[in-house]
């Protein structure tokens, strides 16, 4: 089997674990955290990276940080991961559920935009939704497959309405709007390295910033809040969100080779878009102009969406299919969903998503393309 998105370990993670398990420091602190953190900062372009446990307790506390709590509402895209919708449930805020684009399957901002100009009024520092009375706090543009939405246009409606930017950057390491790195745009941004990301720590996640109060803030926060060296002493309600030593000596391993992994990722993005043209009725992403991608999941739509992610993974080619849109999941049934065409059902409806590792050999990529060749043929 041909597996969807497994991590590359080829390079220092063995020497550094074991430096950890011969030195003791396995646990929350550690050389590695540090240095793990300013990698993933200096690579970005921000100021300061607080590792975590992972992207959603990253995101859960760039929330808690930038002021939501319950009943505010936060703004997300229709199509994400859960994590993004969870994260904002553990805050108690309400999440207003924005469609997508139909070709690039990021917020759709226009939509966005007159939503908000048609149903808020301002009152002092924050913008108001007509229906319920609370605040709109945030926006959490999330940069769907590695890819990116306009984000001159995002950071337009976050100033005219009086909105924090909070990136989930989850699957965008390594992705540029306008050759500035995702994450950096707002007050926060959120990676993650879980095992089918680009690169992993197993499970783990970075928050970026460039306020070095709210930096300071975020890892008091992840360490219990403990105020002492010596007492245990706690100042308020803290989380044990610290990444742990053993992690970040995997991730500083696996930031060595990135540079080397984002370019393979690239390659196989280009040899997919290449060997799959006008293959059946496939149809890719579209990725703009100002967009410089990670290419970290190969997705694509067609209309036998169910068909070949049968056919593929009975052949030996694990493929997967898209997010159910956050709307059609019980827990968020209730919550407010912005539409006009409902593009995030045809878009679940339609795409399957092939093997992507960035270690994938190009054997490998010829067999997923034969095979996908093959069901079209037939089909």
């Amino acid at each position: 089997m041909i597996p969807l998105s497994v991590p590359s370990i080829e390079g220092n993670e063995w020497k550094y674990v074991k430096d950890c398990l011969d030195t003791g420091w396995i646990s929350s602190a550690g050389s590695y955290v540090n240095q793990f953190e300013q990698m993933i900062a200096d690579f970005v372009g921000a100021k300061y990276g607080i590792a975590c446990m992972n992207g959603t307790v990253g995101l859960h506390l760039a929330q808690l940080l930038s002021g939501i709590s319950a009943g505010d509402h936060v703004i997300v895209p229709n199509i994400t991961f859960i994590a993004t919708l969870n994260a904002i449930k553990y805050t108690g805020a309400n999440p207003i559920l924005i469609d997508v684009n139909e070709a690039d399957w990021q917020m759709d901002l226009d939509l966005l935009d007159l939503y908000l100009t048609e149903n808020t009024y301002k009152k002092g520092d924050f913008t108001f939704l007509k229906s319920t009375k609370r605040p709109i706090k945030a926006i959490m543009p999330v940069h769907v497959l590695g890819n990116v939405g306009d984000l001159d246009k995002l950071i337009l409606i976050s100033e005219k309405f009086n909105l924090v930017i909070i990136e989930d950057s989850t699957e965008s390491l390594g992705s540029y709007y306008k050759n500035k790195h995702t994450g950096t745009f707002g007050k926060f941004g959120v990676f993650s390295f879980n095992g089918n990301k680009i690169i992993s720590t197993g499970g783990g996640g970075v928050i970026v910033t460039n306020d070095e109060v709210l930096a300071k803030k975020a890892k008091h926060l992840t360490t219990q809040a403990k105020s002492s060296q010596m007492e245990y002493i706690h100042d308020e309600i803290g989380y044990n969100y610290r990444m742990v030593n053993v992690l970040a000596a995997i991730g500083v391993a696996q930031m060595e080779k990135f540079p080397e992994l984002l370019e393979n990722k690239r390659i196989m993005d280009a040899f997919y878009r290449t060997e799959l043209a006008n293959i059946g009725d496939i149809k890719f992403q579209k990725i703009n102009g100002d967009v410089d991608a990670n290419c970290w999941l190969f997705t694509f739509r067609t209309s036998k969406m169910r068909e070949l992610l049968a056919y593929l993974n009975e052949n030996g080619v694990m493929s997967r299919p898209f997010w159910v849109p956050m709307n059609q999941l019980e827990m968020f049934k209730n919550d407010i969903f912005v539409s006009e065409k409902d593009i995030s059902s045809s878009i679940y409806e339609s795409c399957i998503s092939i093997p992507s590792s960035a270690g994938i050999t190009l054997e490998e990529m010829e067999t997923v393309v034969n095979k996908i060749k093959l069901f079209y043929s037939s089909n």
